[in-house]
């Protein structure tokens, strides 16, 4: 059986606001690189733009790779993103820098 009972019209108000989150070092790291990779994007103005991102040892190249195209995607723009040495080039995608791998495209 439930118990029912009269309590004050304050308990009902909304509750205190959560502590402000603090990030750790990683997560302000994370931030910090997503905020480069949108300036990146932002400054490729055409074709002959290019630009190269060099991994550091700690950074796993897929990771870095999705976040880029992660970037690209929120900006709306598309780009080519491609192995170099020991990083990447990142440049807006053009038709000959479009894949010509898996199945062809059909005409529709």
């Amino acid at each position: 059986m439930v118990k029912i009972r009269r309590v004050d019209a304050t308990l009902f108000a909304a509750p205190p606001a959560a502590p402000k989150k603090v990030l750790t070092p990683a997560q302000r790291a994370r931030l910090r690189q997503q905020r480069q990779f949108t300036e990146l994007v932002r400054g490729l103005a055409g074709p002959e733009d290019v630009f190269q991102v060099t991994l550091e040892p700690t950074e796993k190249a897929l990771t870095v790779r999705a976040r880029l195209l992660r970037a690209a995607a929120v900006e709306g723009r598309e780009v080519a993103v491609r192995k170099h040495e020991d990083g990447f080039l990142v440049g807006l995608m053009t038709p000959e820098r479009r894949s010509r791998r898996g199945r062809p495209r059909t005409a529709s």
